[in-house]
């Protein structure tokens, strides 16, 4: 009667074990791509009717692997009331909803944790179908592209993962590449300086394209700190400054590192040209003797292409 007792005890562990088991594996979300997850996702609504419109859903329900950044209704929202034309996503030319999309998509799965101050190509495309860069700030609190920040990070899907953030990225002009990266600061200074004759931020905000070598603060600092008699920006005569900026800027040409060939002669915005020295590493050559290394190169904008160096040029 005992053994009797811990079998029928047994078997009633055994069923509520596998009973369990099975209501385990039916009660399972379904694992979802990324477009299924905005869809599944209340506040990404307006995301899915944007990829919708723009024709890239399909794009998002392939292999990937894809790194989205979502804006939320809200983002969309606030994109919407920026512009008087707009009232719905309808009054947004498809070409460009597609291209801004497509800035808030990496071609890699990038989680939360591989984030550092940097720039990334996402899959919008600038002058010569060149990709566009995001750039990512983790000091201080996360941003992307100067001010987006993410209110949910890491949502796993079955080809890449998702970001929540509250804002509608566009892609930026080389003002805005400098404009949000704090390493140009003085640039934005020296390129915004009250008495200037010429006004390069509304020059380098239009269409372009453009090439600017755009010089860090400890350029800028290095140049400064070269004369006693400058203690700021506001201490270099106005021609000097101005014949300074001029020669950092390439009018007409969105010219990435792949292009320079060496000893290739620059024809820059104030007449004066570089001359490129790839003889040992990526150097410009300027009519005053220097040789300037390109410390970075191309972070690509809408308008135009930065790249970065490790002194102010002088002609």
């Amino acid at each position: 009667m005992q053994k009797l007792k811990y079998f029928v005890y047994g078997f009633f562990i055994l069923n509520l074990f596998m009973f369990t088991a099975c209501g385990s594996d039916d009660d399972a979300p379904e694992p979802m791509n990324i477009v299924e997850t905005a869809v599944a996702t209340e506040d990404l609504s307006t995301l899915v009717d944007a990829l919708t419109q723009a024709g890239l859903v399909a794009t998002l329900e392939g292999t990937g692997p894809f790194t989205v950044f979502a804006p939320t209704n809200d983002a969309f929202q606030d994109l919407l009331d920026s512009n008087p034309d707009w009232n719905s996503l309808s009054d947004i030319d498809d070409a460009t909803l597609a291209n801004v999309l497509k800035f808030h998509v990496l071609a890699a799965d990038v989680k939360a944790a591989d984030l550092t101050d940097s720039y990334v190509t996402s899959l919008a495309t600038g002058p010569n179908d060149e990709q566009i860069v995001l750039q990512v700030d983790v000091t201080g609190g996360v941003k992307f592209n100067g001010s987006a920040v993410p209110s949910t990070t890491d949502v796993g899907t079955t080809n890449g993962t998702v970001h929540i953030i509250n804002k509608v990225m566009l892609p930026p002009s080389v003002v805005d590449l400098a404009l949000n990266n704090p390493i140009f600061s003085t640039l934005v200074a020296a390129l915004t300086r009250s008495d200037l004759t010429t006004d390069y931020v509304s020059i380098l905000s239009s269409a372009g394209p453009f090439t600017v070598f755009a010089p860090t603060n400890d350029a800028f600092q290095a140049l400064l700190d070269s004369d006693p008699n400058w203690n700021s920006l506001d201490d270099i005569p106005l021609a000097t400054l101005e014949a300074v900026l001029n020669y950092h800027v390439v009018n007409g040409a969105n010219v990435q590192s792949d292009e320079l060939t060496d000893d290739q002669v620059v024809p820059t915005f104030g007449g004066s040209p570089l001359t490129v020295d790839l003889s040992n590493g990526a150097k410009l050559e300027t009519t005053s003797g220097q040789s300037v290394v390109i410390s970075l190169t191309d972070a690509q904008g809408a308008n135009g292409v930065v790249h970065v160096v490790d002194s102010v040029l002088l002609p």
